[in-house]
């Protein structure tokens, strides 16, 4: 039986709304298949699955808020017998069904169970579901998550938890005469409003710029880059086609990027369990912002492997969609460092925060006519100002700096990045 559990969809996510389900129980399933929709504080995401099977049985009903990993289906592997079992009344009969169980007991007082544990016995009322961050964080922190009570999906623990437990520890006296003040018990405090969506999604930002901030040593790099050469190759490149077909220098930027990687592999992969994990193949996270406020940062997969159209292509339709809300799990999941171009708002350089556990972040401000140094003359060239946040646990400067040194060099021979 294969478990298919809910994936965590960035250092920021701890839980998500199931909204739809696109599989029913006998349906067959091929890896990368689209089989649910959950809603996440950022985006609505389409889910994929990574095993081949049969849907055996779908176990969170639509609208029920669940932790990361909680198991949200289980399916048959290719050849394998659903075991006999039990069929479970739908969850709208559930109810019904205990009431029909109750009215069939005999009447009486009915014995109470003891409430105290056995010496030696788990109690299991103080253990909740955790969230992995949130236990990642309680780890670093010296807390217990199982002797928390949690205020997610489920009384899931969260990170916003742990943080909170630890601010607690540090001021006792403080947190308790905080509640004696307003004369409120958690027990009877009135049910708070539905949470606004922006606010989630500043929260989620935070708790993983702040996670970021806290763990990742970072340093920061420039260099400013001559774009003549690239901006005429793409002027004559794209004469006589149609919109539809133009490359914009964003795909040409990060088509460079993934070329320059190749020279220093180490600031693309991932930091995890104290060891820096490379990725032989560049998912390039695309920082975008939305209409309504926010940002996301979803994978183009592949970015070194293929031709400029077809990146212009994808990414013009990652944007899209996006900002549209219709996002794909991998491409939230799985990026191996992020690029993000501020050069639409004017804006020279940018040194961005590196999104864990992701160990670099490249930046690119705006495309500026400047004065420029060039075979001994001054003259008045179109400048880019490239940035690169690195993790020192990862890399060091010097070869951060070969990496920004190979990018400026490409893009002086952009015919080669075809």
């Amino acid at each position: 039986m294969i478990e298919f559990k809910l994936p965590s969809l960035g250092a920021d996510m701890d839980e998500g709304t199931l909204l739809e389900w696109r599989i029913r129980p006998g349906d067959t399933v091929k890896r990368g298949q689209v089989v649910a929709v959950v809603d996440t504080s950022k985006a609505a995401v389409d889910v994929e699955i990574w095993h081949d099977g049969v849907v055996h049985e779908l176990l969170v009903p639509i609208g029920e808020k669940v932790p990361v990993d909680t198991v949200l289906a289980t399916l048959l592997a290719p050849g394998e017998v659903a075991p006999p079992s039990v069929a479970a009344a739908p969850p709208e009969t559930t109810a019904k069904s205990l009431a029909t169980v109750a009215a069939a007991l005999p009447a009486g007082p009915v014995p109470a169970m003891p409430r105290t544990p056995q010496p030696g016995m788990p109690t299991a009322t103080t253990r909740h579901p955790v969230s992995p961050s949130a236990r990642r964080r309680a780890k670093e922190l010296g807390i217990d998550p199982d002797t928390l009570v949690g205020t997610g999906a489920q009384g899931s623990v969260t990170l916003a938890d742990i943080e909170a437990a630890a601010h607690a520890a540090h001021a006792p006296v403080a947190f308790a005469a905080a509640q004696v003040s307003t004369g409120q018990a958690p027990s009877t405090a009135a049910p708070s409003p539905a949470p606004d969506r922006q606010q989630e999604m500043r929260k989620a930002i935070a708790a993983a710029m702040s996670r970021s901030k806290r763990e990742i040593p970072h340093y920061y790099l420039s260099e400013t880059v001559p774009m003549a050469r690239a901006l005429d190759w793409l002027k004559q490149r794209n004469e006589g086609l149609p919109i539809t077909e133009r490359i914009l220098t964003a795909a040409l930027l990060l088509k460079a990027v993934a070329a320059a990687l190749k020279r220093t592999p180490e600031l693309n992969g991932f930091y995890r369990d104290g060891r820096f994990e490379a990725s032989a193949a560049v998912h390039a996270g695309v920082a975008i912002s939305l209409r309504g406020g926010g940002l996301v940062a979803p994978a183009l997969h592949d970015v070194g492997e293929k031709p400029l159209a077809q990146l212009m292509r994808e990414l013009a339709d990652l944007v899209k969609r996006a900002r549209a809300g219709s996002l794909r799990s991998s491409e939230m999941s799985d990026p191996t460092l992020t690029i993000t171009n501020l050069g639409e708002q004017s804006v020279q350089s940018v040194f961005g925060v590196i999104y864990p556990p992701q160990v670099a972040l490249v930046g690119f401000g705006s495309i500026e006519v400047r004065p420029w140094v060039e075979d001994g003359k001054l003259c008045a060239l179109p400048l880019l100002c490239a940035t690169l946040a690195a993790d020192h646990r990862a890399s060091d400067g010097h070869r951060g700096a070969l990496f920004l040194a190979e990018l400026r060099e490409l893009l002086q021979q952009p015919q080669k990045l075809i």
